[in-house]
């Protein structure tokens, strides 16, 4: 508890906010109107996403004896990069049922009392634990969204002690889920690698080799009475190097910006959403040939 006040302002959980009945979100939730759900959808007002997603790659075809499909898998990959940015992989060699289960045990862990997360409670020095905002700047407009952040690799900043006891099976599944992650990004970064003309292991060795930082967020978004006026998440690019997202297959809530149009993203079964970050982008810039231009996302 004493993490709880470390932060400047009193931290509010989201998720009580939602289960205590109110029919009216505070105004610290609500988003200046230009920044609110029906003014950052679409900068065309006219735009029609329903029939369009974002690249689906099958990751089993890497592996193929076939040349051509490998070729054409590394081309495909590559022009996701360079025109989106994002892109969803299927037959990855993460279990189905390790996804499914890793999903359940975290909605698990929302649902417990609050008085047993609070024990998670995380600072603003590592936001690790159980957290509510980011950022410490007082009277902050804040996101309608809670989350759990951990740090799982390098080996040294690991501490399985700050991951939930409850549910039982929590620390067991995050090290399973988290090998497999590190392993697929892994492969991830051989294959830019590869389409960059490099060395396999060049990008893996950029970010640290063996000794390569990797964490993990868990977002939890609880029902809004006033869905119009906040986000879950405010629109942001992520600054690391690559963000593996498990999304909720029943919920479509991941819009990516392409061009002046922002984009729901359709969840596959069973994939992940791959997010190529700032870092990579900035790797990416050095490493094209000139004249060569990526777009942002």
């Amino acid at each position: 508890m004493n993490c709880l006040q470390s932060w400047p302002e009193p931290i509010v959980r989201v998720q009580a906010l939602s289960e205590s009945g109110i029919k009216s979100i505070p105004e610290r939730y609500i988003k200046p109107a230009l920044q609110r759900p029906n003014s950052v959808k679409h900068g065309d007002r006219h735009f029609d996403d329903s029939q369009i997603n974002i690249p689906l790659i099958d990751l089993q075809n890497i592996y193929s004896n076939d040349e051509s499909v490998r070729n054409e898998t590394l081309s495909c990959i590559s022009n996701a990069c360079r025109e989106w940015g994002f892109f969803q992989v299927v037959n990855h060699g993460v279990s189905p049922e390790l996804m499914k289960q890793t999903r359940e045990m975290w909605r698990e862990f929302f649902n417990l009392p609050l008085e047993l997360k609070q024990e998670y409670a995380n600072s603003p020095t590592t936001y690790e634990g159980y957290g509510s905002r980011l950022g410490v700047e007082k009277g902050a407009k804040l996101d309608w969204s809670d989350y759990f952040f951990l740090h799982f690799m390098p080996h040294s900043l690991r501490n399985p002690n700050k991951w939930p006891a409850l549910p039982p099976s929590c620390r067991e599944l995050v090290s399973e889920y988290g090998e497999n992650l590190v392993k697929l990004c892994g492969v991830l970064m051989k294959v830019l690698s590869i389409n960059l003309g490099l060395q396999e292991d060049q990008f893996q060795n950029a970010f640290g080799g063996e000794e390569i930082g990797a964490c993990l967020r868990v977002n939890f978004y609880p029902k809004c009475p006033q869905p119009d006026l906040t986000l879950g998440l405010s629109p942001h690019s992520d600054p690391g190097g690559m963000t593996l997202l498990l999304p909720d297959e029943n919920v479509a809530g991941l819009q990516v910006r392409r061009g002046d149009n922002w984009i729901t993203v359709k969840p596959v079964p069973n994939a992940f959403i791959v997010n190529i970050g700032d870092q990579i982008q900035v790797l990416l810039m050095c490493t094209l040939a000139p004249g060569t231009h990526v777009k942002g996302h």
